[in-house]
């Protein structure tokens, strides 16, 4: 009796690490998407009105270059806080602040060019949140457990659209308001990580039956997960644009409260199915075939939003993207830190592969910008479409072939 209870209370805490680092991950992921898909395209239309298309392109392609290269360098800085003894959770409290401070300089904000720097500011502070945080999850949580961490990171979708729903329906709050309610969720929700002491970081462990992974598979783990972002990156920045073109007679309020509905409730379907795909896949170590499974339901999404003419189909293709979408990239994290090659350098190694989120800032922009108008985005669907079912061919790639380390 007394042998049973050590692993069983061991179970405990482990599943109890895993949902402080859940909440904290929808923290982080509060932190900016009601900003970048709602808040910010409603202050481009303030500042720039007729011109808000071109000035929310030069925003993505500046925010994803301030992004790729601050998620490196404080991954790097996190490894070494690491390598001295301690723990990420500093420089989570740290980027948690200067995301605060940003946020008031995005309020503040009055012209074109302010709101630029403003968002430059926001987007090294908030990957100075978020590399050490998911390096937290890459160090602390075991390999048998990383596709169940995977799934949870999918509560982040909804709660985030879930604020942002409220956000938009708090009439009495002004843009600096909803700001300030933003700030306060997700430092909030980070609080219970930072307070729990961090766990044994883990060594590197050799996956898939003994065979070690090598950069090849590292590669296509990378290149699977860009061309499934690409997708997520143009919605986000676009999605208001677009449901306006099949709500074309709605006031632009109401598609905005319409469109965070949807949001929150496609992000709160997701979150069973990406969990338990996360869960089957540690069970059954099946991971490429429920990620291939992820990309073509994402791409049969997007798909759909093609062709849509009206609301409620052009809702229905978003529906099924986004739990597609969803489980892929929770999975996709799972799969992608087990191929990490080095465990003293997981912080930097992550903040590569944040590229593979970043970079398609750089591509999506320039996609949108070539393929869309502003009443038609049918071709730029379907391109991204082909995009994410590329994005599964490439995954079913990973462990075939010679592997070197």
């Amino acid at each position: 009796m007394f042998r049973s209870a050590a692993p069983a209370d061991h179970d405990r805490r482990s599943q109890r690490f895993l949902r402080v680092l859940a909440l904290a991950n929808a923290g982080g992921v509060v932190a900016y998407l009601p900003l970048l898909t709602l808040l910010l395209p409603l202050k481009v239309e303030e500042v720039a009105a007729d011109a808000r298309l071109g000035l929310l392109t030069a925003i993505s392609l500046a925010g994803a270059v301030a992004a790729s290269l601050s998620n490196i360098a404080f991954g790097m800085l996190s490894d070494r806080a690491v390598a001295r003894g301690g723990s990420r959770r500093g420089w989570i409290a740290a980027g948690a602040v200067l995301t605060a401070v940003s946020y008031g300089a995005v309020g503040a904000a009055r012209t074109p060019g302010g709101l630029l720097a403003a968002i430059v500011l926001f987007q090294v502070a908030v990957n100075a949140l978020l590399a050490p945080l998911t390096a937290t999850m890459a160090d602390e949580v075991p390999d048998d457990q990383k596709g169940t961490a995977g799934g949870l990171l999918a509560f982040g979708g909804p709660i985030a659209s879930a604020i942002s729903a409220l956000l938009v329906g708090m009439s009495a709050l002004n843009g600096n308001g909803r700001l300030l309610v933003i700030v306060l969720a997700f430092s909030v929700m980070l609080l219970p990580l930072l307070l729990t002491p961090a766990r044994a970081v883990l060594a590197g462990a050799v996956t898939g039956g003994g065979r070690r992974p090598g950069r090849r598979d590292l590669v296509f783990a990378w290149t699977g997960r860009l061309l499934v972002q690409v997708p997520g990156v143009v919605l986000f920045a676009y999605l208001l644009f677009y449901f306006r073109t099949v709500a074309p007679g709605a006031p632009g309020e109401r598609v905005a409260a319409w469109t965070s509905t949807l949001l929150a409730c496609s992000f709160a379907a997701s979150v069973p199915l990406a969990l338990a795909a996360g869960v089957a896949s540690d069970r059954f170590g099946a991971r490429k075939l429920f990620l291939a499974a992820a990309a073509v339901a994402t791409a049969a999404g997007l798909a759909v939003m093609a062709v849509a003419r009206d609301w409620w189909p052009a809702a229905a293709g978003f529906a099924l993207y986004a739990c597609g979408s969803a489980t892929f990239l929770g999975l996709n994290t799972a799969h992608a830190m087990q191929l990490l090659p080095s465990p003293d350098r997981r912080g930097r190694d992550l903040g590569l592969l944040n590229l593979a989120n970043t970079a398609p800032a750089l591509i999506g922009p320039a996609l949108a910008w070539t393929l869309a108008t502003a009443t038609d985005f049918r071709t730029l669907l379907l391109v991204l479409a082909a995009s994410a079912l590329a994005g599964g061919v490439v995954t079913i790639l990973i462990g075939r072939g010679p592997s070197r380390a």
